[in-house]
């Protein structure tokens, strides 16, 4: 391996690895996808290195392994929300307003504020049809107590995700 090959395989790993942490940080933030821009990462690189004829049948298997853990994550991730809002009776109504908050202020501010709009906006729904404070607030701390284990849930994915990738690219 010459240099510059040698070089441009050590840029691609790096390269990789900043966008597979920024999308494994970015899971903090709910509205943006973190599971799948870590894939895209990985893409990428399988795509690079399958055109450099360095793709072998288990760095196909791993890819293979880490597109399903993103596809996973990015279902679980919504089933555990609405499963913990289901279960105290949140219409849809209410959770679509909370998620739509969270989307309008991230897009207008920044992502921390969609943060602090989602569980507001869900609250302001819910108190409007509740007409009832601590209804209300037991509504918003389901959809926090779901965003947590889904939170928990994405950044244990994304972790298999990185260390499958690492496993590909340095073994």
């Amino acid at each position: 391996m010459t240099n510059y090959e040698l070089f441009a395989e050590g840029l691609l790993q790096a390269i990789t690895l900043i966008v597979l942490i920024l999308g494994l940080v970015g899971l903090l933030v709910p509205i943006f996808p973190g599971l799948t821009v870590m894939w895209l990462a990985t893409l990428v690189y399988a795509l690079i290195e399958a055109a450099a004829g360095k793709m072998a049948a288990i760095d196909w298997v791993l890819f293979s392994l880490i597109t399903l853990l993103m596809l996973g994550g990015n279902v679980i991730d919504n089933i555990i929300i609405a499963r913990h809002m289901r279960d105290r009776e949140i219409p849809w109504s209410s959770i679509l307003l909370g998620y739509a908050a969270g989307v309008v202020a991230s897009l207008f501010f920044t992502p921390l504020i969609g943060l602090v709009a989602s569980p507001l906006g869900l609250f302001a729904a819910e108190l409007m049809r509740l007409r009832n404070r601590d209804a209300a607030f037991a509504s918003t701390k389901a959809y926090m107590t779901g965003w947590g284990w889904s939170l928990g849930a994405r950044i244990a994915i994304g972790i298999l995700m990185l260390g499958l990738w690492m496993l590909w690219a340095w073994m």
